[in-house]
């Protein structure tokens, strides 16, 4: 492995919302890619869509694949996801969404109910992928 792959690098674009905190969005390391949790913010806005927790998921699923293009890999390379919900009760229509994005072979995935999210939100994804073979790193 080269020096430049034992370097984090964090990713940007202005495809998806600015972090609301002292974190980063997305950030390479080693042959991964790591999100940080991405809720239902348009970035344009700065705000939580509307629309119920479906149209949050979406929001949340286009901010992800921003990200992912962003670093040069895509939902096709994704390992591992951990979906946070507020209510238990919405996992059906979260998954439903979800499954939209990952069509053949998902990756694994750990869901878990939570008391509160940023900004009020319904839903929270972070996801693990593979760096595109074609990186430095792979």
């Amino acid at each position: 492995m080269s020096k430049q792959c034992c370097r984090k690098e964090v990713v940007t674009t202005d495809q998806a919302p600015k972090p609301i905190g002292p974190y980063s969005a997305a950030v390479k390391g080693g042959h991964f890619l790591f999100t940080a949790g991405q809720i239902g913010i348009d970035p344009q806005t700065g705000e939580i869509v509307h629309g119920g927790v479906e149209a949050e998921t979406r929001q949340v699923m286009k901010n992800i694949r921003a990200l992912l293009e962003a670093a040069g890999t895509s939902f096709e390379r994704v390992v591992k996801t951990t979906i946070f919900l507020r209510d238990m009760n919405d996992f059906a229509k979260v998954n439903a969404i979800y499954g939209e994005f990952f069509p053949s072979e998902p990756p694994a995935r750990s869901t878990v109910q939570v008391a509160g999210l940023p900004k009020g939100a319904a839903v929270e994804i972070e996801v693990v992928a593979l760096l595109a073979e074609d990186d430095p790193c792979c």
